[in-house]
């Protein structure tokens, strides 16, 4: 592994968006336990993504307008549904004090949905792996598998991070009503935010 793909890598995950959003929003409301299942959620949502820039399926996003617009606006809809859903004293911010197997099919679910609807994704790894493999690599599939494998690590890794530094900071939140209303505002405003600047996006 190249340090400018392991830093590149890094500065691409670490930055805020809506996995590292709703994971932290897990570990806010249901515990280091709902913030790890999310983090894997979300690295998971990767994953078809990946075999789509490999399959070439990407390129067909990238060509047909129809197609992007479909699951953009897909991956629009459910970020405005999350943001409505998270409004709600008992949607998707509601604070659990003990997880059960609906709750963590729910993180499962959403934090799928979130990466899995968003197209920009696909076309990315088409543009972003290939520049990290050498014009002469001997298996440039296996060198892409390997540099996905690692681009997925880092994303579970720091994901889980944050929403295990959040899951600290629970005790000091949940009790307070004003504040959990003020961050279920907040949050909702991210994914209406990130909603509007997928909606924007183009091919």
């Amino acid at each position: 592994m190249s340090p400018e793909f392991l830093l590149t890598s890094l500065i691409i995950v670490a930055s805020p968006g809506t996995g590292a959003i709703y994971t932290i929003a897990a570990g806010l409301t249901r515990g280091s336990q709902a913030s790890v299942l999310a983090a894997f959620a979300c690295t998971i949502g990767i994953v078809p993504h990946l075999i789509a820039a490999m399959m070439g399926i990407a390129a067909l996003l990238h060509a047909s307008a129809l197609a992007f617009a479909i699951v953009k606006y897909a991956g629009v809809a459910y970020l405005l549904y999350m943001a409505w859903q998270t409004l709600k004293e008992h949607g998707a911010l509601r604070v659990e004090t003990k997880a059960d197997a609906r709750s963590a099919w729910r993180v499962l679910r959403d934090g799928l949905a979130i990466n899995l609807l968003n197209p920009k994704l696909s076309i990315f790894f088409v543009a972003f792996l290939p520049q990290f493999i050498a014009a002469d690599e001997a298996s440039p599939m296996a060198r892409m598998l390997e540099l996905s494998g690692v681009f997925m690590a880092m994303t579970f890794v720091v994901f889980a991070l944050y929403g295990l530094f959040a899951a600290a900071m629970r005790d000091k939140v949940i009790g307070r009503p004003a504040v959990m209303a003020w961050l279920r505002r907040s949050f909702a405003a991210a994914f209406v935010a990130l909603g509007a600047k997928l909606a924007l996006t183009e091919r």
